[in-house]
C-alpha cells in the first residue's frame, strides 16, 4: 500500500501545472512559522486568503480530475470533470499581502499589538511555475489588563453587576483579548435577560481602554448605559432599565400559519379557548387537545419574571415531543401595564405550535441473500405521533420474508419462512406503575418506552419462536448526558421442532446452546455522553457504558421459596431462565481537520459472565465481530473466537463468544458530488470465558494480543443527506485463524482472493 501511495503521488503530481499559463505560478503549499505556542495555528489558517488546491492523502485529487478535462470542449466528460474537479490555484501576491495584514489584525485583537508578520514566496527549484508561501510570525510581548473599573449609570443594575463580577471573563492580569470583551458583553446580556430584563441587549455595554501605562499594561473601564425611554427633538430622555413580568400566556395548540395569515378573521372565529393553570389554550373545535403534555413542556408562566432560560427550556422540551414541525414563541409589550416607580413592565407570551402529520404508513420491499440462498421480504410500518392526544409515539411494524434453500444432498429446494411484529410505545413522561413523577418529568424531560415483539421462524430443520417485552425510561442528565434504564425486559426463545438430523448435527457443539429453549429476565442501564454540536464543525467525543444483569431477582425468589430445580435448573413457563452479568464500553472520538477531511476513532470492550442457573450466555447476548459495522475484512460472525480455525459444523458463519475487544480508525474525505471516500484500519477479536470444543477460543491474558485480527481497506459513501449508502472493501492483514508465522501480509504469506471482503451498509459505521 505504501508503494501504491508513492506511485499515486507521482501520477497526481506530474501534470498539476498542465493548465498554468506561462508567467503564472501554481500555489503549491503554504506554511505558518510561529514560535509562540499559545497561538493556535488552526485559527491563523482562517485568515489565509489564498489556499492551495485541496489534498486527499497528500494528493491533489480534485486538481488531477480538472486536468483530465479538455478546456476546448464544453460538454460531455470534459465538462463533468471540470465541474467535479478544481481548477489550479494561481498564486496572487495581492491575496498573500492581504493574508499578512489579516493575520496581523488577528494578533492585535489577541493582545499582540507589536506583532510582526512577513511573507516569503519561494519558487520550486525543479519547477519554476510552482511556489510556496511562508508566513513568518513574531508575536513579541502581549498586552495585559491592569485594573478593571465599572461605570454603571443604571442604579438598579449596579448591585446585580457588582455581585456577579466573580463570573467575569475579564480580570486583572489577563491578556487584552478583544474576543474576551465580546464574550463579557454577551455574558452580561444573557445574565440580565435571565433576571427579567427582556429588552436589555449588549449594545448598552461598552468598554474604554487606557494604554498610557508602561510595560504593556492597559486599564479597562466597563460602562453600562441607561435605557432610552424617549426621544425629544435632538435630546434623549434616559431612565433605568425595566424588569418584565409575564402577564398572560396564550398557547395556540394547533396553529396553522398559512390559514391564520390568509383568512385571519374566519380562522380565529372557528377556535375555542379554555383556561388551564391560568394559561389560555386556543384550539380548533375539531382538534384533539390534551393540555397536560404541553403544560409539562412549558416553563413560561404568568406572574413570573421573564427568564431567557425558561424560553430555551420550553423550546427544547416542546421539540423533544417530536410532535411539532414549527414552534414559535413571541413576546408582546403591554404598554398599558407598567409600574414606573418599581420599574416593572409586563409582556404577553404567545406560543404557536404547528403539528406534523400525525400518521404515517411505510411499505418496504427487500431482497435477501444468506450464504447464496436468495429470498424476498417486506415490512409494513405504521406510525402515529400522538395516538391518545398526548404525544404518545406508537410504531407498529409487521415483517415477513421467504427464502429458498438449496438442499444439495437431496437435490431439491426447500424454503424458510419468517414473520413477526414489533410494537413500540413512547410516552413523553416518567410513568411508574403506581404514580406519575411530574416533577421529574418537568426537570429531566424523560420518556417511558414499552415494547412488544414476536418472531416466528420456520425452516426445514427446525422451528423457532422468539417473544419479548420491555419497559424502560430514558432521561437527560444535562446538555451532553443521557440515561437509559430498563427495569424489566423479558425474552423467551422456544424451539418447538427440530429434525433428528439437525439435533444430532449440533449436539455437543458450540451451536447447541443457540438452538435450545430458554427464558431471559433482565434489568439494564446505559450511560451516554455525547458533546457533538450539529451546527458547528468541531471535534467531539462519544462514550457509552452498558450494564445488564439477568435472572438475579427470579433466582432470589426461587431460592427463598425453596422451589425445586427441573433438570438441574430453575424454570419459568417450562423454560430454564438465564443468569448472567454483561457490561461493555464504546468510546469514539472524531477529529475534524477541515470541511473535507476528518478522522474517526472507536474503541469497544465488553464481557459477559454466566452464573448460577446458566453455564453459557444466551445466544442473542453473545458478542460477535465482522461485517459492515465492525472489522470489515471479515463477514459478520465469520471471525474468531481467538485463533479458532473453523470447521464444517455450520454452512454459514455463526461465531460468537463472551469477550470482545475492537478498535477502529477511519480517515474520511469528500470527493465530489455526494461521493465521499474513507481509508480504515480495524483490529479486534472475540474470546470465550471457558474452554469449549473450539480450539484456540479461550481468552488467555498472556497471549490474547497474538490473536488480534487486523484488517484495512477503502470505502465509498454516497451521502444523500437523508441517508448514507456505504460500500467497504476490506483486506485481511493479520488472520489469527492461521498458524503463527503465516498470519500477516505482507511478510508471512501471499495475498489471495479470500483475503478480500465486500460489505454494504447504511449510515456510517461509527
Amino acid at each position: 500500500m505504501f508503494l501504491a501511495l508513492i506511485l499515486l503521488n507521482i501520477l497526481f503530481s506530474c501534470k498539476t501545472t498542465k493548465y498554468v499559463e506561462n508567467g503564472n505560478q501554481l500555489l503549491d503549499k503554504y506554511n505558518i512559522e510561529i514560535e509562540n505556542k499559545e497561538i493556535d495555528k488552526a485559527e491563523l489558517i482562517n485568515y489565509i486568503r489564498q489556499k492551495p488546491n485541496k489534498r486527499i492523502i497528500g494528493l491533489k485529487f480534485h486538481l488531477f480530475l480538472y486536468n483530465l478535462s479538455n478546456p476546448k470542449k464544453d460538454k460531455g466528460i470534459s465538462k463533468w470533470l471540470r465541474t467535479i474537479g478544481e481548477e489550479p490555484v494561481i498564486f496572487d501576491q495581492y491575496l498573500t499581502n492581504k493574508s499578512t495584514r489579516q493575520i496581523k489584525t488577528f494578533l492585535k485583537n489577541k493582545s499582540y499589538f507589536d506583532a510582526n508578520v512577513t511573507d516569503t514566496v519561494i519558487l520550486k527549484k525543479k519547477k519554476k511555475n510552482k511556489v510556496k508561501v511562508i508566513y513568518s510570525i513574531q508575536t513579541n510581548k502581549a498586552y495585559t489588563i491592569g485594573s478593571v473599573k465599572y461605570d454603571i449609570q443604571d442604579s438598579l443594575l449596579r448591585n446585580i453587576i457588582f455581585a456577579d463580577t466573580s463570573k467575569s471573563v475579564i480580570s486583572r492580569g489577563e491578556k487584552f483579548d478583544l474576543d474576551l470583551f465580546q464574550e463579557e458583553r454577551k455574558r452580561i446580556e444573557r445574565d440580565l435577560k435571565d433576571r427579567g430584563y427582556f429588552n436589555f441587549n449588549k449594545e448598552y455595554i461598552y468598554f474604554k481602554a487606557d494604554s498610557s501605562k508602561k510595560n504593556n499594561i492597559i486599564d479597562v473601564r466597563l460602562s453600562i448605559k441607561k435605557y432610552i425611554k424617549e426621544r425629544k427633538n435632538d435630546s434623549l430622555i434616559l431612565d433605568n432599565h425595566y424588569k418584565y413580568k409575564i402577564n398572560r400566556v396564550y398557547i395556540y395548540a394547533d396553529y396553522k400559519p398559512k390559514n391564520a395569515i390568509s383568512n385571519k378573521k374566519d380562522y380565529f372565529s372557528n377556535c375555542d379557548t379554555i383556561i388551564v393553570d391560568n394559561m389560555f389554550f386556543i384550539y380548533h373545535k375539531d382538534s384533539k387537545l390534551k393540555s397536560s403534555i404541553i403544560l409539562q413542556s412549558n416553563f413560561i408562566e404568568p406572574g413570573d419574571y421573564y427568564d431567557l432560560r425558561n424560553v430555551d427550556r420550553t423550546y427544547k422540551h416542546l421539540n423533544s415531543l417530536q410532535l411539532y414541525r414549527l414552534i414559535n414563541i413571541q413576546f408582546i409589550n403591554k404598554d398599558s401595564l407598567f409600574n414606573d416607580s418599581l420599574k416593572i413592565a409586563y409582556i404577553d407570551c404567545k406560543i404557536q405550535l404547528t403539528k406534523y402529520e400525525l400518521q404515517s404508513y411505510t411499505i418496504e420491499a427487500v431482497g435477501t441473500n444468506s450464504s447464496g440462498n436468495m429470498g424476498v421480504g417486506g415490512n409494513l410500518i405504521y406510525g402515529h405521533k400522538s395516538l391518545f392526544g398526548g404525544a404518545e409515539h406508537v410504531d407498529l411494524k409487521l415483517k415477513g420474508s421467504i427464502e429458498a434453500l438449496d438442499d444439495n444432498q437431496n437435490n431439491r429446494i426447500n424454503r424458510t419462512i419468517e414473520f413477526g411484529s414489533d410494537l413500540t410505545v413512547r410516552i413523553p413522561k416518567f410513568m411508574l406503575p403506581i404514580f406519575e413523577a411530574e416533577e421529574f418529568s418537568k426537570k429531566y424531560n424523560p420518556k417511558t418506552s414499552i415494547s412488544f415483539g414476536y418472531n416466528y421462524q420456520d425452516r426445514p430443520d427446525y422451528t423457532r419462536t422468539i417473544a419479548n417485552i420491555s419497559y424502560g425510561y430514558d432521561w437527560e442528565g444535562n446538555k451532553f448526558i443521557h440515561h437509559y434504564i430498563k427495569p424489566l425486559e423479558l425474552n423467551a426463545v422456544k424451539i418447538p421442532y427440530k429434525t433428528d438430523a439437525f439435533d444430532a448435527y449440533i449436539s455437543s457443539t458450540f451451536l447447541e446452546s443457540s438452538y435450545s429453549n430458554h427464558f431471559v429476565s433482565l434489568s439494564s442501564y446505559s450511560f451516554i455522553f455525547n458533546n457533538q454540536n450539529i451546527k458547528k464543525n468541531r471535534d467531539f467525543y462519544f462514550f457509552r457504558l452498558n450494564a445488564e444483569v439477568s435472572g438475579l431477582i427470579l433466582n432470589t425468589i426461587y431460592e427463598l421459596s425453596k422451589i425445586s430445580r427441573v433438570d438441574g435448573s430453575y424454570q419459568v413457563f417450562g423454560l430454564p431462565f438465564s443468569q448472567y452479568f454483561k457490561t461493555d464500553i464504546d468510546f469514539r472520538y472524531h477529529k475534524i481537520i477541515n470541511n473535507e477531511n476528518n478522522f474517526a476513532y472507536r474503541l469497544f470492550a465488553g464481557v459477559g459472565l454466566p452464573y448460577g442457573n446458566s453455564t453459557v450466555l444466551p445466544f442473542e447476548k453473545k458478542y460477535f465481530v465482522g461485517g459492515a459495522n465492525s472489522i470489515r475484512a471479515w463477514n459478520v460472525r465469520d471471525l474468531g473466537p481467538g485463533s479458532y480455525k473453523g470447521n464444517d459444523i455450520s454452512n454459514y458463519p455463526n461465531q460468537t463468544a463472551d469477550i470482545k475487544l475492537e478498535a477502529n480508525v477511519e480517515y474520511r474525505f469528500k470527493l465530489f458530488w455526494v461521493l465521499e471516500g474513507a481509508l480504515f484500519l480495524d483490529a479486534g477479536n472475540i474470546w470465550t470465558i471457558k474452554e469449549d470444543l473450539r480450539e484456540g477460543a479461550l481468552f488467555k491474558l498472556d497471549d490474547f494480543y497474538k490473536e488480534i485480527a487486523v484488517g484495512t481497506g477503502f470505502g465509498t459513501r454516497f451521502d444523500f443527506s437523508f441517508f448514507v449508502f456505504r460500500l467497504d472493501i476490506g483486506l485481511k492483514l493479520c488472520n489469527p485463524s492461521l498458524d503463527i508465522g503465516k498470519r500477516w501480509i505482507p511478510g508471512n504469506r501471499n495475498f489471495n482472493s479470500d483475503d478480500i471482503t465486500f460489505n454494504i451498509g447504511i449510515g456510517y459505521p461509527f
